[in-house]
């Protein structure tokens, strides 16, 4: 398989960082729409919208947003970032994203995770106690649905199905990734499973999550499952720009108002001033920031060590500007894509040239 790179973004509503305003939800929603588009014209592989619930947030139904863009693009995989699993329904959930992939051509994914926001479990009248058992539970039943149809299945904190007619049934199996960011647990079930596995690198020194992907091949491969089989993703903030300077200066006040904007309910309402900033872009660092040659070089160093799939860059994390996000969007289809698809291609053995 070619090495995949993609965009995901959460439609962040941030106060803009020199006037203070927030953008309108439907122009937030239009612009990530637009970015789509981009991203399938500039030649990459997957754009990705996440879940929240909370007015600091635009999606909290990522397969209506999607269906926006299935529209609006012609080859581009379009995916959740994540499909809140836990506080969802899965039939419903199979239902809106077997229908994304019947009118998009066979381009739709989920990305399933138990939820790093959890405002979305006391909305649906969840309990937060349940966290743990109800993404498993979930998850197993979405793979059911899958997998047959008619359903039978029965758990401890969903009603039960017989003979339960889920449609409308995609023309091929719905590819359903597992998201983790960090947990043990997470990672070995997806193993286990034999699910590709999404992994979250937000901050620090990527080489700490080594571990984690081993963990991950080897719960699979003691589950019997075929590695050449199994795809990994590695997922992190970023942005793109002609030069390094230009990124900082341009992503910065976004990333710091989304930052204190979006973190806050979760304990981290702490300033990221623009030295702790720019030192996720070092070599060392998580941040896909900086020059197409910079990221080029990350992306390069972090496949020598976890070997995976796919790279997703959350671009422009807290409302760059519009314009600025498009041309970012432009340089990682244009200038970085190719070149890592190709150098990817010659270690492999591929052949593989864009």
């Amino acid at each position: 398989m070619t090495f995949e790179l993609g965009i995901y973004h959460f439609g962040e509503l941030t106060p803009d960082p020199s006037t203070g305003a927030l953008p309108a939800p439907g122009v937030r929603l239009r612009e990530l729409v637009e970015q789509a588009r981009a991203a399938d014209e500039a030649g990459l592989d997957v754009f990705a919208v996440g879940e929240h619930h909370r007015t600091d947030f635009v999606v909290s139904s990522p397969a209506v947003v999607l269906a926006a863009m299935a529209e609006n693009t012609s080859r581009i995989k379009l995916s959740s970032a994540v499909t809140v699993l836990s506080s969802d329904d899965p039939v419903r959930v199979f239902q809106q994203f077997a229908t994304l992939d019947l009118l998009s051509g066979g381009r739709a994914e989920i990305i399933a995770g138990r939820g790093s926001y959890t405002e979305s479990f006391p909305v649906f009248g969840y309990d937060l106690n349940d966290y743990t058992q109800l993404f498993a539970e979930k998850l197993d039943l979405l793979l059911r649905l899958r997998e047959e149809n008619p359903v039978n299945w029965q758990g401890a904190l969903r009603p039960a199905l017989v003979n339960g007619d889920i449609t409308p049934r995609p023309d091929r199996e719905l590819p359903v990734w597992v998201a983790v960011g960090g947990t043990p647990a997470s990672v070995v079930r997806a193993g286990r499973l034999g699910l590709p596995l999404s992994l979250a690198i937000i901050g620090g020194s990527y080489r700490q999550f080594a571990p984690f992907v081993d963990l991950y091949r080897k719960a699979a491969a003691e589950a019997g499952h075929d590695l050449d089989g199994l795809k990994v993703s590695i997922n992190s903030p970023g942005f793109l720009a002609p030069t390094h300077q230009e990124a900082i200066e341009v992503s910065h006040p976004s990333f710091q108002a989304g930052w204190m904007a979006n973190h806050h309910q979760r304990g981290q309402g702490v300033p990221m001033p623009k030295a702790a900033y720019e030192a996720q872009a070092t070599p060392a660092g998580a941040f896909f920031l900086g020059s197409p040659q910079e990221v080029i070089d990350k992306i390069m160093a972090q496949y020598e060590l976890f070997r995976h799939d796919r790279m997703m860059i959350q671009l422009g994390f807290g409302n760059v500007p519009q314009k600025e996000a498009l041309k970012s969007i432009e340089l990682l289809g244009s200038e970085v894509a190719p070149v890592v698809r190709k150098e990817i291609a010659a270690l492999e053995g591929t052949g593989v040239t864009a």
